[in-house]
């Protein structure tokens, strides 16, 4: 995928999953911040477990220094799938929010409801500049 469809798929995405609010704030950030660090990755639950692993990986997910998007989405294709989408303001803020408390009770409550991951992959956020 070009870094043109990329962008545009992550801002459909964006535009689907947050209030117009979030999703013009998102815009601001891209532009005038310059994020250095994004991951997008795809979590199979197991059957019938989706919607709870939705929950969890969404609780608390506003208070991560250093992020400025986590965003959770369904899998339009398979109904045990979610998407996670992060941006971050670089990698190593990244690291950090995994020891944080919160984060690491939502890992051990999530874990048994997970059955796989998907494709997993690590990006720098530009900004588009034909936007």
């Amino acid at each position: 995928m070009d870094r043109r469809t990329h962008l545009a798929a992550l801002a459909a995405f964006a535009a689907a999953v947050l209030p117009t609010r979030q999703t013009k704030a998102l815009g601001k950030i891209m532009e005038e911040i310059y994020p250095q660090y994004g991951l997008i990755g795809q979590i199979i639950a197991q059957p019938g477990q989706r919607a709870a692993l939705a929950s969890i990986l969404t609780e608390g997910t506003n208070r991560m220094p250093g992020n400025f998007a986590y965003l959770v989405g369904e899998d339009a294709a398979n109904p045990d799938a979610l998407w996670v989408v992060e941006i971050w303001a670089d990698e190593e803020a990244h690291a950090a929010s995994l020891a944080l408390p919160e984060v690491k009770a939502a890992i051990a409550k999530g874990r048994p409801l997970i059955a796989g991951f998907g494709t997993r992959a690590e990006f720098k956020p530009v900004a588009d500049a034909a936007a």
